[in-house]
């Protein structure tokens, strides 16, 4: 699961804006950010890297430390 879709919202930014800087189709970038398919590490560094954020605060922990 990723948190793109939450990302772009507080950056106030759109999928279609996210579509266009990452040269994807809008279909994929909406795909993403409902988590119905995951992008491959290289396409999520690419957000991360125009999104300005560490790539870790797009993806959910699969783990949560007690």
């Amino acid at each position: 699961m990723n948190r793109i879709k939450e990302i772009l919202k507080e950056q106030g930014r759109s999928q279609t804006w996210l579509s266009e800087q990452l040269g994807k189709s809008y279909v994929m970038v909406t795909n993403y950010c409902n988590n119905k398919a995951q992008p491959n590490l290289e396409v999520l560094n690419q957000i991360a890297n125009i999104l300005d954020v560490d790539v870790r605060v797009l993806i959910e922990p699969s783990k949560v430390d007690k």
